[in-house]
């Protein structure tokens, strides 16, 4: 038998109750795709009657027979009903009492049957036990509503993220990366792009690929994309990966083919890092090569504090949350001078995100920020669109 997992055991209960309580030799739970029959969930004291994860053609089964209105829900004796007869069920496992009842979720579809079934006749069987099946089916239902909806999601993103990756990932952008005090273009950092008809940013693209397993290599190859640039491009280009990824092999091995001198590596703040030591001995031979560690969205949340001590990054990059609208706030450059502050203690660069205007470009400059990007200076293009110098208001 299939080991179960606590869903599966808890419709196993509520098929022991129906058994039991009916008298009968089995009972099971089945999901009905529209060609085939499945026995997800089966309970019986017969060690030699197997049924857990039978498949049948759905047309051939009583089950289908009773929805059809073929058969009745109830069947005291299944040699009485002709139509019965005819379907393999009376032959093999010669099944002769019988009763079943759909399994409907909340939004009105039919999941599959609760049923229950004997070897022999049962005169006992009446239309009164449909009641008590339709109580269990619909504690059934309850049970696994979440999985089903897990399952339904699960296969919509594989329908979805299927042909892109086998296409080779997401479209990877360029958004040039400011000098402020030169406007001299000194990098710029590859964004993923998805489907527009998708209508989500990529941090939940990326999130939804990881549902279904699938958020390692949709980053990896994101990650190949944005190197493919560096041919195209002068500067260094920033690409992003969240420390999961980070942590797997194929991920290593694509980040060590490229001219790390070049590179430069984010690291979300909003990811979790389970291992410091373990980062550490992944990112210590790539930063021994070149490469530059840059902290993402500092200022969001409360960890990347702890991302900076432990890495000591080579550049923190301010969260756009505290970079838009900064000239005339109050709060705002207090927020912005102490992590300048903090970056000059560890030595790192500071590059704010979300630039927007002129002006909180200039404030961003006197407050000492280093370097800038945002749609003041351009979205993200392709690498021919890339400029070697940009506007920028000198500091006041």
């Amino acid at each position: 038998m299939r080991q179960r997992d606590l869903a599966a055991e808890q419709v196993a209960d509520l098929l022991r109750t129906a058994r039991r309580s009916l008298g009968l030799n089995f009972a099971f739970l089945s999901r009905m795709d529209g060609t085939t029959q499945h026995l997800e969930v089966v309970d019986t004291p017969l060690p030699s009657f197997v049924l857990d994860g039978l498949e049948r053609a759905q047309d051939t089964s009583f089950c289908q027979a009773i929805r059809d209105g073929r058969l009745p829900a109830v069947m005291p004796n299944v040699k009485d009903f002709p139509e019965a007869m005819k379907l393999p069920a009376a032959r093999m496992p010669r099944i002769r009492s019988f009763i079943s009842v759909p399994v409907v979720l909340s939004d009105g579809s039919v999941y599959g049957t609760f049923c229950a079934g004997g070897f022999t006749a049962d005169a006992k069987l009446s239309d009164r036990d449909e009641a008590l099946m339709s109580v269990l089916a619909h504690a059934a239902a309850v049970i696994i509503e979440p999985d089903v909806h897990k399952r339904r999601r699960n296969a919509e993103l594989e329908e979805r993220y299927r042909p892109l990756i086998e296409a080779g990932g997401p479209a990877v952008l360029l958004q040039p990366i400011i000098d402020l005090a030169t406007g001299r273009r000194v990098g710029a950092e590859a964004l993923s792009r998805f489907p527009q008809h998708w209508n989500e940013p990529p941090d939940e693209s990326f999130a939804d690929a990881g549902l279904i397993g699938e958020r390692d290599r949709l980053e990896i190859q994101a990650l190949r994309s944005a190197a493919a640039h560096l041919d195209r491009v002068s500067g260094y280009v920033a690409m992003n990966v969240s420390p999961a990824t980070l942590m797997t092999g194929e991920c290593q091995d694509a980040l060590s083919a490229m001219p790390l001198s070049r590179v430069v590596l984010e690291l979300s703040e909003h990811d979790p890092v389970e291992d410091y030591d373990a980062l550490h001995a992944v990112l210590a031979p790539l930063r021994a090569r070149g490469m530059r560690l840059a902290i993402d969205d500092v200022g969001s949340g409360y960890s990347s504090l702890r991302h900076i001590v432990v890495t000591r990054p080579d550049v923190i990059k301010l969260d756009r949350g505290i970079v838009t609208g900064l000239q005339g706030d109050s709060v705002l450059p207090v927020v912005v001078r102490s992590l300048v502050d903090l970056a000059a203690a560890v030595g790192a660069v500071v590059v704010a995100e979300g630039v927007e205007t002129a002006g909180d470009a200039t404030t961003l400059a006197a407050l000492g920020v280093h370097l800038g990007q945002g749609w003041h200076f351009d979205r993200a293009v392709i690498p021919s669109e890339l400029r070697e110098t940009y506007g920028v208001m000198a500091p006041v």
